[in-house]
């Protein structure tokens, strides 16, 4: 049986979105899922997070850019976590219900500043709804820095954790986007 290229790019396209997804899935009703650009003006894809930003400095958020939010936007979610931790995912930041005007979030975005009107914190696993940055006990580590945009506003009061904003954003991402970064504590 004979594949034919443009099946078989499309079947892993979809393999590799599902993945890259981290077990969220797309748009309901088949709807293929478009791609936001993530950056930060203080680490590149797959650079080392400076220091600042850990636990090890002033442990603030790093300034993030977003590009390519879709039409039919609703509102934007943010998910940074680390799946290199001894025991398993380790969530260092959840942000949800940001307007979709939101370009993005500047160096040490808090309650208390920074944040747009109306985005909620969730509850990372340091417990405490705020960032908390990389703190690896050994290794190096990797932080992905999730970007969501939905078809809706999710409505989660302030506090929802990681896997009930999963959980509220399936069938709603209309795009997604991630930057990478890495941290060891030397």
């Amino acid at each position: 049986m004979r594949v034919k290229p443009a099946l078989f790019i499309t079947a892993c396209l979809a393999g590799f979105m599902l993945f890259c997804g981290n077990g969220v899935s797309t748009k309901s009703g088949g709807a293929v899922m478009g791609s936001l650009t993530v950056t930060s003006t203080a680490f590149g894809e797959g650079d080392m997070v400076p220091k600042q930003y850990t636990c090890d400095g002033r442990d603030v958020s790093p300034p993030l850019s977003w590009s390519g939010i879709p039409e039919g936007t609703k509102s934007i979610a943010l998910i940074c976590d680390d799946p290199d931790a001894p025991v398993g995912t380790w969530v260092h930041w959840v942000v949800y219900d940001m307007p979709p005007s939101t370009p993005g979030l500047p160096e040490h975005a808090t309650a208390a500043g920074g944040l747009p009107r109306g985005a909620k914190q969730g509850m990372n696993d340091f417990r405490k709804m705020d960032y908390g940055g990389p703190c690896p006990p050994g290794g190096t580590h990797r932080y992905f820095f999730r970007v969501y945009a939905l078809d809706r506003e999710l409505g989660l009061r302030e506090g929802a954790t990681r896997a009930e904003l999963v959980k509220s954003m399936e069938g709603h991402i209309l795009a997604q986007g991630q930057l990478m970064g890495r941290y060891s504590r030397r």
